[in-house]
């Protein structure tokens, strides 16, 4: 990633958490050393809570469970591919590359930042639910 894209998403990282209230700033400093600590120690099934940007949309896992996959950034520069669950839970409709997206979910370790995936209601009222917000709509 170049400097200038690192400084874009950073600028509007910044410029997304001067819109939300105060709870939002605290979860996304908070969301983004759990999510650094859980990286460091190789931690896997940590919930997790914070806000990204996305930086790639990609195509569907269709293998299974659909899953809507997409990467956000992490104001520490910091990624993590979201799982999105799209036959339990809504599609986010109209993401696009450079949207601000708060997250709840499970963290999954691995090499590359790490996975969050359960972003959604359990069907069976075992799991935590999950959730994702992105414009104003909270999908679960």
């Amino acid at each position: 990633m170049t400097k200038y894209a690192f400084a874009l998403i950073l600028l509007v990282t910044l410029l997304a958490g001067c819109a939300q209230p105060d709870m939002a700033q605290e979860s996304e400093r908070s969301g983004d050393q759990d999510a650094a600590s859980a990286y460091q120690e190789q931690e896997s099934g940590v919930q997790l809570t914070g806000v990204g940007i996305v930086t790639r949309i990609l195509e569907d896992d269709s293998d299974g469970a659909r899953h809507q996959r997409f990467i956000l950034a992490l104001s520490s520069g910091q990624t993590l591919l979201i799982a999105h669950n799209i036959d339990v839970a809504p599609r986010l409709a109209s993401l696009r590359t450079g949207d601000s997206v708060e997250f709840s979910g499970v963290y999954e370790w691995n090499d590359e930042g790490g996975v969050v995936h359960w972003t959604h209601h359990d069907p069976d009222g075992v799991h935590q639910p999950g959730w994702l917000k992105h414009g104003g709509k909270v999908y679960q």
